[in-house]
């Protein structure tokens, strides 16, 4: 859904789904004081960092642009209890990055729908495409855990069921966050050649990828949902508190701006399904 699925955040609800002073609100009429107060990780790329450089940065400012606001941030590490110290306590209206279907907020319809991609080195020319390949029983595969207590995101339940264990190297979902881009250290094993192919939601995968030494393919997973149910695709929305009239607001701004937030995921190599 940063699936944190979208941010940090929206990746932990995803897997966990299968599995100072008062400021003036958004919809303050006063255009001098008028604020879009945004609730994220100040240091959580692609999505989101105190220099505003993730792709929920630009679409917040985008958003807030057409408000006739400027974008206020309660900054708060995307884990567990983000919504809690954040949404709830009223001193933000918006999470840019929720699952669609995100029980703790009120999500606006989706902006963009995603995918868990296979990651590896274009030089191996493995072409792996299915969670059935059965290289991947041999290869050294990389997989999102989330948290330091490595609960499973979707694809780690999945390679689980097919037996394949003793070749799978986690990496968490959090990183070192004393790191700029903590998120980034798997597709880094990728490029390393620590790992042979790594499965990894598809927004961290693609824009980690671009800034490595070595071309990377990325290859979405299929099937899309592992029967029973266990799905790898998931649509992202934006989250307000319930009873909230700013979802509507939203709403309509997803739906008048979507070519523009099209083309911010596309800058930042976010792979849609």
């Amino acid at each position: 859904m940063k699936p944190r699925v979208a941010g940090r955040w929206s990746l932990v609800a995803i897997a966990l789904f299968s599995t100072a002073c008062h400021q003036p609100s958004t919809r303050d009429p006063r255009p001098a004081t008028r604020v879009f107060r945004v609730c994220a990780d100040p240091n959580n790329l692609p999505y989101s960092n105190e220099k505003q450089q993730g792709f929920e940065n630009k679409i917040a400012s985008l958003i807030a642009h057409d408000l006739g606001a400027r974008v206020q941030y309660m900054w708060w590490p995307q884990r567990h209890g983000f919504v809690r110290n954040t949404l709830r306590t009223g001193q933000c209206d918006c999470i840019i990055g929720v699952p669609s279907n995100f029980e703790l907020a009120s999500a606006t319809q989706p902006y963009y729908r995603s995918s868990y991609v296979f990651v590896s080195r274009r030089d191996r020319h493995l072409d792996i495409r299915s969670l059935d390949d059965p290289r991947l029983h041999r290869l050294r595969v990389g997989v999102q855990m989330i948290g330091n207590d490595h609960v499973n995101s979707p694809p780690a339940h999945a390679l689980s069921k097919r037996g394949i264990i003793n070749n799978v190297a986690g990496y968490t979902v959090y990183g070192d966050y004393r790191a700029q881009a903590p998120g980034r250290d798997i597709v880094d094993a990728v490029a390393r050649d620590d790992v042979d192919v790594a499965i990894v939601w598809g927004p961290q995968a693609g824009y980690f990828a671009r800034q490595q030494r070595v071309p990377l393919d990325i290859v979405p997973l299929s099937p899309q949902i592992d029967l029973p149910y266990l799905p790898f695709v998931f649509d992202i929305s934006m989250g307000v508190r319930r009873g909230d009239p700013l979802r509507d607001v939203l709403d309509r701004e997803i739906d008048r701006r979507r070519p523009d937030i099209d083309r911010i995921l596309d800058a930042y190599g976010v792979p849609r399904v």
